[in-house]
C-alpha cells in the first residue's frame, strides 16, 4: 500500500464530490464497489453521487477544509472542518478502506455541529 498516494486520494475523491463532481471522484478514485456506511446515504455509487448532487444543488456556497490526514494499512482518516450556509459549521472524521488496487472501496464518517460555547478553550481542531 502506498500510504502517501491513498492518503492524497482520499483527499482529492472527498474535496472533488463535496465541490459539485461526485461522477468524477467515482470515475478516479473508487474500485469495484463502493460500502456506504453512512445511513443518510444509500449503499453504491449512485447513493453516493446522488448525495453529493443534492447537496451541491442545495448548499452550493458550502466550503471544506482538511484538517488532518492519518493512514494506516488499507484505511485513510480524514478530519474536516465545514462552513455551511448561514455559517453553521460541522467537524468530520472520515474514513476510507482501499482495496488492492489503490482504489476507495468502502467509508464510514461522523458529524458533530461546532458548539456555540465549550466546557473548555480547545477547538475541535
Amino acid at each position: 500500500m502506498d500510504l502517501l498516494k491513498n492518503k492524497e486520494n482520499a483527499i482529492a475523491f472527498y474535496k472533488t464530490a463535496y465541490l459539485g463532481q461526485p461522477k468524477l471522484a467515482i470515475e478516479k478514485y473508487v474500485g469495484n464497489e463502493y460500502i456506504q456506511h453512512n445511513p443518510a446515504v444509500a449503499n453504491g455509487t449512485q447513493g453516493f453521487i446522488d448525495y453529493f448532487e443534492r447537496m451541491q444543488e442545495g448548499y452550493p456556497e458550502k466550503s471544506i477544509e482538511f484538517v488532518r490526514c492519518i493512514a494506516e494499512g488499507d484505511l485513510v482518516a480524514l478530519h474536516t472542518h465545514q462552513i455551511w450556509p448561514g455559517n453553521d459549521q460541522y467537524i468530520t472524521m472520515d474514513f476510507f478502506r482501499f482495496d488492492d488496487n489503490g482504489k476507495i472501496c468502502e467509508h464510514w464518517d461522523s458529524i458533530q455541529q461546532i458548539p456555540e460555547k465549550s466546557e473548555n478553550p480547545n477547538t475541535m481542531f
